[in-house]
């Protein structure tokens, strides 16, 4: 079914509750939206499609708010496939029906779908625009957003923005829960990289009065925008969220389990706000969300075929690949009789920027003892200063 969000712009989108990876590798246990609009108006535009899962209930949705009517054009944001996979779909189905989109979008169209009619295309670009009667788009160029053809569309008569993956979230719109945690795992795990490209998109919409957010993924906005906008202005520029301590380890027998927990135990004692994860069993997206959110990390790792564990491994190129800066950061390493990986996080934190090492770094030989136990407690002290 269809819903109205006004009396001119419906939703069309459907939920997906039966998908158990999105893109792939993360963890939705609420399922996932695919969003899609339509403008209804002398000329009727179809703000993008669904993806292929949810194709036959998608369709439904269109035709019944079309309720008769062939719409005019077809307005492509985001080629992913969550998005595009039924362009040809539409274009079969309305014949006439022209395709908007920026010609990087039209050239993934070909590689996706071998779509090839040219003569049904509407080429656009940043500060372009579509008039289809009283409601007319302004398009605003979003490269990096997470892809290079994004487009964001703003309807200037309503003021609406059409923000494409931006402002999305994991989780069904009929999932009842906050939208910040599902919001920010979703932005830093997908979008996270691109944070100086989201900072001029910002400034962008800084400009537009916005009265409505509809994104791809997740709820249609409409109340308190600027607290939206406000986390995104603190994601994009990579600052900590709240203060806090993240804690993440890989622990093959325990013990470096043990003292992941007791750093854990022992900072909550002074009052300190602490997220603690296990990078063999917890979700990864979580715990690279979390090292993002709050303002100090700690790493813990047993030495492992005189290497990183390759869970704390691959959560270093995680933390790297999305730009993980201005943090305070403490090491935690353990082996039996050849410690080497408090070294070797080191080295992968030493090639991020704007990182502060704390010392001393926390050597444990197996399992605590009294003088580990000693640099424990001066490493809770420079945690805590």
């Amino acid at each position: 079914m269809y819903k109205k969000l006004t009396d001119s712009v419906l939703y069309v989108g459907v939920d997906d509750h039966d998908i158990d990876f999105f893109e792939g590798q993360y963890i939705v246990p609420n399922g996932i939206s695919y969003n899609s609009y339509i403008i209804m108006d002398e000329k009727i535009a179809v703000m993008d499609t669904a993806d292929a899962r949810k194709s036959e209930e998608w369709l439904a949705n269109v035709k019944e708010a079309l309720d008769g009517k062939s719409p005019d054009y077809l307005v492509i944001s985001h080629m992913e496939p969550d998005h595009s996979s039924n362009i040809k779909t539409l274009m079969k189905e309305y014949p006439d029906m022209k395709i908007v989109g920026t010609a990087q979008i039209f050239k993934m169209a070909e590689q996706f779908y071998a779509e090839n009619e040219p003569e049904r295309r509407v080429t656009i670009k940043e500060g372009d625009t579509l008039e289809l009667g009283s409601h007319v788009l302004n398009f605003i160029a979003a490269p990096m957003v997470h892809w290079p053809e994004v487009m964001f569309s703003y309807e200037q008569t309503e003021k609406i923005l059409f923000s494409a993956d931006g402002f999305g979230k994991f989780g069904t719109l009929d999932t009842d829960e906050e939208w910040d945690c599902e919001a920010r795992r979703y932005y830093i795990n997908i979008v996270g990289k691109y944070g100086v490209q989201v900072q001029n998109v910002l400034k962008k919409a800084a400009g537009l009065d916005i009265q409505m957010i509809c994104p791809l993924h997740g709820p249609v906005l409409t109340e308190n925008l600027g607290f939206y906008l406000g986390k995104y202005d603190i994601w994009s520029s990579y600052e900590a969220e709240d203060e806090g301590v993240c804690i993440a380890y890989s622990s093959a027998h325990g013990n470096t389990r043990k003292a992941a927990l007791k750093l854990k135990d022992e900072l909550e004692k002074k009052g300190v706000t602490v997220e603690a994860f296990d990078l063999t069993r917890d979700d990864m997206a979580e715990a690279v969300e979390n090292a993002f959110r709050y303002d100090r990390l700690v790493l813990c790792s047993i030495t492992y075929d005189t290497g990183l564990f390759p869970s704390m491994a691959n959560f270093l190129y995680r933390l790297k690949s999305k730009g993980l800066t201005k943090r305070k950061v403490g090491i935690i390493e353990n082996g039996s009789w050849a410690p080497k990986a408090g070294k070797l996080i080191k080295d992968a934190l030493e090639e991020m920027e704007g990182l502060t090492i704390l010392e001393p770094m926390v050597t444990i030989k197996s399992a605590l003892n009294a003088d580990s136990e000693t640099k424990l407690e001066e490493l809770i002290k420079a945690l805590t200063e």
